[in-house]
């Protein structure tokens, strides 16, 4: 699976304590969404973050190191600008993390992101690193 990492997993130390097999695909932007951070990093509504496509097949390794199932951050699948594909992000509840974002819309956390994803073409852009 390839992944948009943005913050602590774009550390070479911290993937490697974490994932059995992994490797940096290059660098990328997500195109739609900001860094901000609370407890921990996220993502909010309008402008770019920079980051890097981490490749590994432990997905739940990672769903784990996120916190999934504890309801702190949700695994979103989001297109390559180039149009071949996809890769998942994390981004962070902002109520569980303290952070201070809105996310439009209504309902839950989790159909507010992917509504506002949807309706505003966001999208992760490769770049050479």
């Amino acid at each position: 699976m390839d992944v948009f990492v943005y913050g602590t997993l774009t550390d070479h130390a911290t993937a490697r304590s974490l994932l059995d097999t992994y490797e940096y695909r290059g660098a990328a932007e997500l195109v739609g969404l900001r860094r901000t951070d609370g407890r921990y990093p996220t993502l909010a509504p309008g402008g770019t973050t920079e980051g890097r496509i981490l490749r590994t097949p432990d997905v739940a390794a990672l769903d784990e190191y996120e916190g999934v199932d504890r309801g702190l951050y949700v695994r979103l699948s989001v297109p390559l600008a180039s149009g071949d594909g996809t890769v998942e992000c994390y981004v962070g509840d902002p109520s569980a993390l303290g952070a201070p974002v809105e996310w439009p819309g209504e309902g839950a956390f989790e159909q507010r992101l992917r509504a506002y994803c949807d309706g505003n073409d966001v999208v992760v852009r490769r770049r050479s690193e």
